[in-house]
């Protein structure tokens, strides 16, 4: 350690800016962390550490830059040294960190993707991989660049809050729709939201980056996003369990508002339209489009005709799935109409939809393709769902 220590002299030795001598050192001092890492005690690493914290604060911008390259993958870097490069404010220094380095934890990236500029939180979206918790952050943070390059990491980890967020911004984004559409990773609900709010040139778009929906949208003459949301149920493994449960349910003569109600307080959105379908006798798209919409109204609806109580209506009012994030005030409010719904209101406004679907059904017969059916009869969920 004597060698390092003289070496550690010549980098401090002068107030100036740093000679070359010094950088020859520096680089020295890097060398020989770099060859004995994997070896060294922690009391070593962390005193290597505190002598790079210093050598930062006191080298040059190009140093840095120099240094930052060539211990970015070195996973036995001192994580106080990878933290001083992380938040460095030039991104040349920042960046090979902030992508590379296996030192920095989760606290680390979440504290920089909160504090930092966009340059920190696009290096950190390009990061093999990126947890629920800093995605969420680079979501709600980061423009346009940042958000694409976090939906275009397969390594990357989104939230169900971070996809609504995603879904969200693609209202008015048509390429952040077909790349939030693309994942392979995205929740059923969201990606029938975002279906119904795409244009239909990112729809198109959407369907060409899955296969098993290529069929349907061809065959599609009306409504086109149930066609394509039937194609995607059909291959839905949740949707596919929650069918099993409620067709046995159905079939015992035992699926009743309890079963609406549970699968609401447990955010189960696939067992919620399912048992609402059956009971409220309308098609599954209705159900669907009911909980997932922000207005109450629709939802309290289909609850009204398969006989739901309030306290049921609530708990789909509040399902996470929807996001209707419904004050108490609110809640109150639609209570309210709730009460005032009457039953043959409801079932008139199930019956007129029926009537349409049943028209456009006719047409899409007339020219081949086929529609989802109300589950009208237990025979009936497996050809719906």
């Amino acid at each position: 350690m004597t060698s390092f220590y003289s070496l550690l002299d010549e980098v401090q030795g002068a107030a100036s800016a740093p000679t070359k001598r010094q950088l020859r050192a520096l680089t020295r001092i890097t060398d020989t962390f770099l060859a004995g890492s994997g070896s060294y005690s922690k009391e070593q690493i962390e005193l290597f550490g505190e002598v790079f914290k210093i050598l930062v604060a006191a080298i040059e911008l190009k140093a840095r830059e120099t240094l930052a390259r060539t211990i970015a993958t070195d996973p036995n870097m001192p994580a106080a040294l990878m933290r001083a490069f992380a938040f460095d404010e030039e991104i040349a220094v920042a960046g090979p960190v902030l992508r590379k380095s296996p030192a920095l934890s989760e606290v680390d990236l979440v504290a920089n993707a909160r504090s930092q500029a966009q340059g920190h939180l696009y290096a950190i979206a390009q990061r093999q991989v990126l947890t629920e918790a800093v995605t969420d952050i680079l979501i709600q943070r980061g423009e346009n660049k940042v958000v694409y390059a976090v939906v275009e990491n397969a390594g990357a980890r989104i939230s169900d809050l971070g996809f609504r967020e995603l879904v969200a911004r693609s209202d008015k984004d048509c390429e952040l729709a077909v790349r939030v559409g693309a994942r392979r990773d995205i929740p059923r609900h969201h990606f029938l939201k975002l279906l119904e709010i795409a244009s239909a040139a990112a729809c198109s778009k959407i369907v060409a980056a899955h296969q098993q929906l290529a069929e349907a949208a061809r065959q599609a003459t009306t409504d086109v996003v149930d066609q394509i949301n039937q194609a995607v149920r059909d291959t839905c493994a949740a949707h596919a369990r929650a069918r099993t449960k409620v067709r046995r349910r159905k079939y015992w003569r035992e699926l009743s508002e309890a079963d609406v109600q549970g699968a609401a307080r447990g955010d189960d959105f696939e067992r919620v339209v399912l048992a609402l379908s059956v009971l409220a006798r309308c098609p599954i798209e209705v159900a669907e489009r009911a909980v997932l919409n922000e207005s109450p109204g629709a939802v309290q609806i289909v609850a009204k005709a398969a006989g739901c109580s309030w306290p049921t209506v609530k708990a789909l009012l509040l399902m996470r799935t929807a996001g209707r994030m419904m004050s108490t005030t609110d809640l109150d409010r639609a209570c309210e109409n709730y009460d005032r719904l009457e039953l043959r209101t409801a079932q008139r406004v199930l019956r007129l939809y029926k009537m349409r679907r049943n028209m456009a059904g006719n047409t899409n017969r007339s020219t081949g393709s086929s529609e989802s059916q109300p589950l009208d009869r237990p025979d009936d969920i497996e050809s719906a769902a």
